[in-house]
């Protein structure tokens, strides 16, 4: 008890208060009370717990007396759109709060009364009412303090004022209310008022203010739209037979954000003025009729246009007078001529006639009597020759051929064509005369071609011309020469005199003249210039001595076959030469003398020594037989004359010969 709140009868032990408590502030008080055997030093002690009971002393208190919030008038009923929250210091029912809508100025709002949330119980709209004032109140649900014997049943309370605003929300879009066809005259003047359009939005303030724009369709400008007023006028001359009518795209804009627009698609047709001339689509016609026909041919169908419309481009046509027009005749409605009396080309050839509309446009005919096919075609030769290469590319032009016909028109267009057989490899241009090549030429599988040429015109009454035509492939160096063989086998004897001949080569090229000639001549594999070949004839001879004992075979890496074309070409072939021995060398002793030293009590048969030679020949030439010349006269060894071996074949006597010298012969 540091605050000194309470007080105890010694005593008796009665605990009293001293001071006034405060649940608020403290609502548990933990004493602790001792107790003393007499004047004794013997104590007890125990703790006391006073709870300190809540009475219904604090009112609700709001934190603030007046609030605002705003809110969309499109919430749909339900939203919560405000919290009222108000605090008590009381405990239990004493601090438990209830809110109400004290004062109400619609039934659009609600409260929770427990937790204070306001809600919408309806739409509002803008348009009705723009703003509410709620006056809420807090109440708390406990019972006053007893102050005298009589209870009053007064609870405690306090309000808040919420000003809710409702905002409007640019829901609605602008809607076109005019008409989305206007019509205007051709040759109204610049500002004049076409068309007013008008559009309206639902919504308030800048949400509904409405602009409008041009999106599309007026790419030369030819209006201008009053953003604000919508109205429409003409910013440049118009003119229906250039443009008869115009689709605008035009968007009405609100204010809004985000900005709403609707759009709606304008056409507006330009009505026709009579205010242009007929004009016929040639200033000169051309054209040709056949002499001796009957009157009534057609000869040509003249046409003039008027670019107004309805009545004002109807036309009618006529021939101004002049000199040959009785000849002819013209429909009025259709512009077609055709001749009113049998024509004569050697009497006179050709007519001009004028002709005109109704107005001032006119047109000038130029009319020319035909020829008759009365002649051939004619080449300037009647045999062409010309020489071309062999590797001229597919589709080359080798020669320009041309013939010529002294009809006009039709009747003098020659075509070109080939008879014969030119085995593919040559086509002609039917209109040029122009001769191409059509696959690559080959001297070697054909040098010359021989074919017609005829030259044609349309008659089927005269015969066509024919010229002969002779093409001579000239050669070019595009074969190589080749060997008969790629792999050629020789073998010579050592010991030949140079110059002998050892095997001839052959390649053949199937090219002609010097692009056909071959040379030989060895590329590798006779560094010491051993071999010596014939550049012409191909034949390969011997150029110095050969010992088989020094190189037994040569291998030419490459023979080399070249043609004397230029560049040249060439192709190789390897040659194997095989050197043959002759018995030229002796056999040769590895030791010229053998010492050897043995018991003469060695048994008979035993084996005493061996003799060895070599011979640097080959084959049977290099075989060898041993045998004893001299010294064996008693025949007390014997000899292998295939190993050398020698062996004893008598009993040896120290006493009777202490020395044996044995002369072997290797043959």
């Amino acid at each position: 008890d540091p605050h000194g709140k309470f007080s105890i009868d010694p005593q008796f032990g009665i605990i009293r208060t001293k001071k006034q408590l405060d649940h608020e502030a403290q609502s548990v008080v933990v004493l602790t009370v001792q107790s003393q055997l007499g004047n004794s030093h013997i104590y007890s002690s125990t703790q006391v717990n006073i709870s300190v009971t809540d009475i219904n002393d604090n009112p609700p208190v709001f934190l603030t007396k007046s609030d605002k919030v705003t809110i969309s008038h499109t919430q749909p009923p339900g939203t919560a759109v405000y919290i009222a929250h108000a605090e008590d210091k009381d405990s239990g029912l004493n601090g438990a709060i209830k809110y109400s809508i004290a004062s109400k100025q619609s039934n659009a709002f609600s409260i929770d009364p427990s937790l204070g949330v306001v809600n919408l119980t309806r739409t509002v709209f803008t348009e009705k009412q723009q703003e509410y004032t709620l006056h809420i109140a807090a109440e708390d649900c406990g019972s006053p303090p007893l102050t005298s014997l009589l209870m009053l049943t007064v609870r405690r309370l306090d309000s808040l004022a919420v000003k809710i605003v409702i905002l409007d929300v640019n829901d609605n879009s602008p809607s076109f209310m005019s008409l989305p066809l206007s019509y205007v005259m051709e040759d109204v003047e610049l500002g004049f008022l076409v068309h007013h359009i008008i559009a309206e939005d639902l919504d308030e303030g800048r949400n509904g203010q409405v602009t409008y724009h041009i999106l599309s369709g007026n790419e030369n400008k030819a209006f201008v739209l009053d953003k604000i007023t919508g109205l429409l006028t003409t910013a440049q001359l118009l003119d229906h037979e250039v443009q008869e009518h115009y689709s605008l795209t035009v968007m009405a804009l609100d204010d809004g954000s985000p900005a709403l627009s609707a759009t709606q698609v304008l056409t507006i047709v330009v009505l026709d003025v009579n205010d242009e001339t007929p004009v016929f689509l040639k200033q000169l016609y051309k054209t040709a009729v056949h002499e001796n026909r009957d009157p009534g041919e057609f000869v040509i169908k003249v046409e003039a246009v008027d670019r107004d419309a309805g009545l004002n481009s109807l036309l009618q046509y006529e021939i101004l007078p002049g000199a040959g027009y009785e000849k002819f005749k013209m429909d009025s409605d259709s512009g077609e001529l055709i001749t009113a009396a049998s024509l004569d080309r050697e009497t006179q050839e050709v007519f001009s006639i004028k002709g005109s509309p109704s107005r001032s446009s006119t047109a000038q005919l130029y009319l020319t009597v035909l020829d008759e096919n009365d002649h051939s075609p004619l080449f300037a030769k009647t045999q062409y020759q010309i020489s071309v290469t062999e590797d001229l590319e597919e589709g080359s032009a080798i020669l320009d051929l041309s013939a010529s016909d002294e009809d006009d028109g039709l009747n003098g267009e020659v075509t070109y064509s080939l008879i014969d057989d030119t085995y593919g490899a040559f086509a002609i241009d039917s209109a040029t005369g122009s001769i191409i090549t059509t696959k690559a030429l080959d001297r070697e599988t054909k040098s010359q071609y021989t074919f017609r040429v005829v030259a044609s015109d349309s008659s089927i009454h005269f015969p066509r011309s024919t010229a002969v035509m002779t093409v001579l492939i000239q050669d070019v160096n595009d074969n190589v020469p080749k060997f008969e063989q790629s792999y050629y086998k020789a073998s010579v004897w050592e010991g030949q005199s140079p110059k002998t001949d050892i095997l001839q080569v052959f390649a053949t090229d199937l090219d002609s003249g010097l692009n056909g000639e071959t040379e030989y001549s060895i590329l590798s594999g006779n560094e010491n210039a051993t071999f010596l070949i014939d550049s012409a004839r191909g034949i390969l001879a011997t150029n110095t001595g050969l010992d088989y004992e020094n190189t037994s075979s040569y291998r030419f890496l490459v023979l080399l076959a070249s043609d004397r074309g230029t560049p040249s070409s060439n192709s190789t072939a390897t040659v194997l030469i095989t050197v043959l021995d002759v018995n030229d060398n002796p056999p040769v002793f590895s030791s010229p003398e053998y010492h050897v030293h043995v018991k003469e009590s060695v048994p008979i048969g035993s084996h005493i020594t061996e003799v060895s030679a070599k011979d640097c020949d080959a084959g049977t030439n290099a075989g060898i037989t041993y045998a004893i010349i001299s010294g064996n006269d008693r025949g007390h060894f014997y000899l292998d004359g295939r190993t050398g071996s020698v062996n004893l074949k008598k009993t040896l006597d120290y006493e009777d010969t202490m020395k044996f010298t044995l002369i072997i012969q290797a043959t």
